[in-house]
């Protein structure tokens, strides 16, 4: 994986470069990020000249929170929670609670990420953070291809590293105060530890026998998922 530098864009990186059996995942082709909002020229000047598609996981009420006014690009909402981000801070969900939460519940959406992924365009995938709903949609899609269980472990892991921690210190304040019963919060704000996407994909592989098995029974063709291999994998 590349981190990548682009002032405006957080938690910026193309996934290119893991080994999936005896190839490697392309450079260039699955970028994923933070959120869009506040982009400036050089960041505009990179989405235009590196990137063809965005993929936006957010809900409504945060996109028009931080709405993202990007010239020349297409982008696909496919909204990944079927609650609002507070709401899953408010019920105390754990990290590992939220990720099922997401696989079971928005498997449709999930498949409608890999299916824009599958046609093979320089395609960034972004949430608010670029951490859960990102890193959930981007390591199944990776793992159906056959990328290495371990690295795609330690991108997702590397997340937390990439988050400014004046943001995070914030945020830890801010949830103490309101939510002092929230025990779960703080992590699922801050935090991207190995063990849990480590966890997710060994419950996928053991409920559906891989996760390609569980995009097939979601909905994915076996001609798109194909399609995602030679997208992604060269």
């Amino acid at each position: 994986m590349t981190v990548l530098a682009v002032p405006g864009i957080t938690n910026l990186r193309d996934v290119g470069g893991m080994s999936a059996g005896t190839s490697r995942i392309r450079d260039g082709v699955l970028f994923r990020s933070g959120n869009l909002a506040h982009v400036g020229a050089e960041a505009q000047d990179f989405l235009t000249t590196r990137i063809a598609r965005i993929v936006d996981l957010r809900d409504d009420s945060e996109v028009n929170a931080e709405p993202c006014a990007l010239s020349g690009l297409r982008i696909d909402r496919v909204p990944l929670f079927a609650g609002s981000v507070a709401s899953f801070l408010l019920g105390d969900v754990s990290l590992a609670g939220l990720y099922r939460r997401i696989v079971q519940d928005g498997a449709d959406r999930i498949v409608q990420v890999v299916r824009i992924l599958s046609e093979g365009e320089p395609t960034l995938v972004h949430c608010t953070l670029g951490k859960d709903r990102t890193g959930v949609s981007v390591a199944l899609a990776l793992a159906a291809v056959g990328a290495d269980r371990e690295a795609i472990v330690e991108d997702y892991a590397m997340t937390a590293s990439q988050l400014p921690e004046s943001r995070n210190r914030a945020i830890a304040k801010w949830l103490e105060e309101r939510l002092p019963i929230a025990h779960d919060a703080i992590a699922v704000a801050t935090q991207s530890p190995a063990p849990v996407m480590r966890e997710l994909l060994k419950g996928i592989d053991e409920q559906h026998g891989s996760a390609a098995d569980y995009l097939l029974a979601s909905g994915l063709t076996r001609a798109e998922l194909e399609a995602l291999q030679a997208a992604l994998v060269g």
